[in-house]
């Protein structure tokens, strides 16, 4: 397959490229790096990068920021840099994304812990996170052509724990290779419409 990782040079994308690249071709978009650039909050920009790569058989979107930061501090446009970046940059991913696939492509998103179990300082992340779980369970039931959706939704990573452990207290990491195991479910699978979660 043909296969176009979002984010492919980040900490799990690094490692979901790497496993990807032994059966399939990938190509790596990347703000800054890779074989494409994209800003992944401008749909003139994900566009551009459809047009420059042509047609694929799957999407891989590793990618979106969002603001983390006690409640009373954030401001409406705090809110809107998790709205435009990971929850509408992925949503317009699969809304731009949906023409460039080959029939019976699949697309998968990344979530994670937050959408489920958010933790201090964190509802901007975690508001996006849970929209992208509905997202993904119902734009499956619309999609065309035999293409599939899911997103991946993993616990704090093993790779990142000393970064963000202050903030996950008694979170156990999730080893790499288990995140990584849940893009091959759903790049390589036939599940559809699922929140693939992974947890330690």
């Amino acid at each position: 397959m043909k296969i176009l990782i979002i984010g492919g040079n980040g900490t799990i994308g690094r490692k979901v490229s790497e496993r990807l690249s032994e059966k399939h071709s990938i190509l790596i978009a990347g703000r800054n790096s890779g074989d494409v650039n994209v800003d992944f909050s401008s749909s003139d920009s994900i566009k551009s990068m459809f047009e420059s790569i042509g047609k694929v058989d799957a999407i891989v979107s590793i990618a979106g920021d969002a603001k983390w930061d006690k409640f009373e501090h954030l401001s409406e446009e705090d809110f809107y840099i998790g709205i435009k970046s990971k929850l509408m940059g992925q949503v317009n991913v699969v809304r731009l994304g949906k023409d460039y696939l080959n029939e019976g492509g699949s697309i998968t998103l990344s979530t994670g812990i937050l959408a489920d179990e958010p933790v201090d300082m964190t509802t901007s992340a975690a508001m996006v996170n849970g929209g992208i779980h509905s997202f993904v369970k119902a734009v499956a039931l619309e999609l065309k052509n035999g293409i599939r959706i899911n997103a991946v939704c993993s616990d704090l990573v093993e790779d990142s724990y000393e970064k963000y452990k202050d903030y996950f207290p008694g979170n156990t990491p999730v080893p790499m290779h288990k995140i990584v195991n849940g893009y091959l479910k759903s790049v390589e699978g036939k599940i559809n419409g699922q929140i693939i979660r992974i947890l330690a």
